[in-house]
């Protein structure tokens, strides 16, 4: 069976460093939320096939109507989380502009929260967002 990537997309502040994530009705994790006994995987964990991004980024692109190249692909990150279904890749990205896409987010029905405003989500996507955080500030 075939696993969809799924995308953690954030937007650092190029002045400030500020980082905020897209949090979409159903958390972070775009654009299908994770299954309930979804499971992170320790960070050494690679299996023999990667995923490229190009794809999933477009795919994403078009879900919040924006155009080609406004989300860029955060090099070296990875994330491994064990499903039912198998493993599934959680790739991470980055709004490309010099503000998040609020009209974007709005349009959609999400919203851009700071980590300290993840409470709410699942223990796998605080987690994420705990990795994606220590990467992007690296």
């Amino acid at each position: 069976m075939s696993v969809v990537p799924r995308l953690i997309l954030l937007h650092k502040q190029a002045t400030s460093g500020r980082v905020r994530f897209l949090c979409l009705s159903s958390g972070v994790v775009a654009f299908s939320p994770l299954p309930v006994l979804a499971a992170l995987r320790d960070e050494n964990y690679s299996p023999t096939v990667q995923v490229h991004p190009t794809a999933v980024l477009r795919e994403a692109e078009i879900h919040l109507g924006l155009p080609e190249g406004a989300i860029v692909p955060e090099a070296d990150f990875q994330a491994w989380v064990d499903t039912p279904a198998g493993d599934v890749p959680v790739l991470l990205a980055a709004f490309a502009g010099i503000d998040p896409p609020f009209a974007a987010a709005e349009r959609t029905g999400s919203r851009f929260i700071a980590l300290t405003e993840s409470r709410t989500l699942s223990e796998v996507e605080r987690n994420l967002l705990r990795r994606a955080y220590e990467h992007v500030l690296g």
